[in-house]
């Protein structure tokens, strides 16, 4: 089996990946570990409007609801609510991910991508001529050669360790996470909900994300580094207190990349995307919208590269030049603010939210809360103000 490209991992990154190779004219499979496309939903599955919009037309298969803005709340309780004007980029859709990721895979497919599900790549070995890619399927291992491999396998990429990519995590650059489907709660499900302190979700904070017909996903991310407890202990904590009554139906678990902007997320013959590459939000923890732009990427340079003949980092590090121009420089900015926030104690995070809450903010971006934050509390990110302003 021999291919120009194949992509390990059929999330939204490496569905996109596979699918602009394939319009592109290479030769690709794209294997998925497991035997459903979008299943566990590790994820909140939020989105905004516009980053969906550049990839995809907009089916309401997958999309369970549509949000116009976004509470927060602060330690003590002191909400904010931003409307549709204020809350930029946050406002857009809650997916059906189930849904929204085998559609990604489909339209791979269709483009001229081979799918394999339940395929698990297991090794990978540079030869004279490229790659080969050692998978296990059914019990039964085989190769496939290629010139490119595309890691669009999570936060535990193997890709990254078999290539030699660096993207080691400490334990203050990830975020552990659990994530229940609810019912039987009450929230406005015109909003997407956000509680943020020490004793709720130290280093993170709890997410409610409306998914229609009256549930819910309500999930917690906490850093491990500043945690006492295990993120379910914070969450079912933070779920008796709010939602009582409700009723858990299902239940996933997984880890988030908040490490920021990494050196590079290529090799000789390798690029990685999403996850795998740590192209999550460090504030947020949101990857939908940068996996889908570096699967996007990927695929345009792994194009060019093969029509080159010329599958060496050097080469491949267009890529970089591309993802770090679109978004790499945001998430190192956001690490550094995230580093400044998850020091800050409930007290002074009070201080900021009674601030902003008497604000109109035009919209809920880094820069216009960096903003205001500086009128009123100057001293608490006067360092960050060149980053960001």
């Amino acid at each position: 089996m021999k291919y120009d490209v194949v992509v390990i991992g059929a999330g939204p990154g490496g569905s996109l990946a596979a699918r602009t190779c394939a319009e592109k004219g290479l030769s690709v499979l794209l294997v998925e570990k497991r035997q459903e496309i979008g299943v566990p939903v590790r994820c909140a599955e939020g989105i905004g409007k516009k980053d969906l919009q550049m990839f995809v037309e907009i089916d309401r298969k997958f999309i369970a609801a549509e949000v116009v803005g976004a509470k927060i709340y602060a330690p003590d309780g002191t909400e904010i609510t931003l409307t549709e004007e204020m809350a930029g980029n946050e406002v857009g859709y809650v997916l059906e991910r189930k849904i929204f990721d085998r559609h990604l895979a489909r339209l791979a497919a269709k483009a001229g991508a081979d799918v394999m599900v339940k395929t698990t790549a297991v090794g990978m070995e540079r030869t004279r001529d490229g790659v080969k890619v050692k998978l296990r399927r059914m019990g039964e291992e085989f190769e496939v050669e290629c010139k490119i491999v595309i890691g669009a396998d999570g936060v535990e990429s193997r890709v990254a360790k078999w290539a030699g990519i660096d993207t080691t995590l400490k334990l203050d650059e990830i975020e552990s996470c659990v994530q229940y489907l609810m019912t039987g709660i009450d929230f406005d499900p015109e909003y997407c909900h956000f509680w943020f302190g020490n004793k709720i979700a130290p280093g993170g904070y709890v997410w409610l994300f409306p998914k229609g017909n009256g549930s819910a996903n309500v999930g917690i991310g906490v850093m491990p580094a500043l945690a006492e407890k295990s993120p379910k202990d914070y969450l079912n904590e933070f779920v008796d207190n709010h939602f009582p009554d409700g009723k858990i139906v299902e239940v996933v678990a997984g880890a988030v990349p908040v490490k920021g902007e990494i050196e590079t997320a290529v090799a000789d013959n390798v690029m990685l995307v999403g996850d795998a590459a740590r192209h999550a939000d460090p504030i947020t923890g949101g990857g939908i919208a940068n996996a889908m732009k570096a699967g996007y990427y990927a695929g345009i340079v792994a194009a060019e590269s093969i029509q080159k003949g010329d599958y060496s980092a050097k080469t491949l590090r267009k890529y970089d030049e591309l993802w770090k121009n679109d978004f790499g420089k945001d998430l190192a900015r956001k690490r550094k603010l995230q580093q400044k926030l998850i020091k800050m104690d409930d007290e002074t995070l009070n201080k900021i939210m009674h601030s902003l809450a008497k604000c109109k903010l035009e919209e809920i971006s880094v820069k216009a809360i960096i903003k205001e934050v500086l009128k009123k509390h100057p001293k608490l990110l006067w360092d960050l103000k060149d980053l960001f302003l």
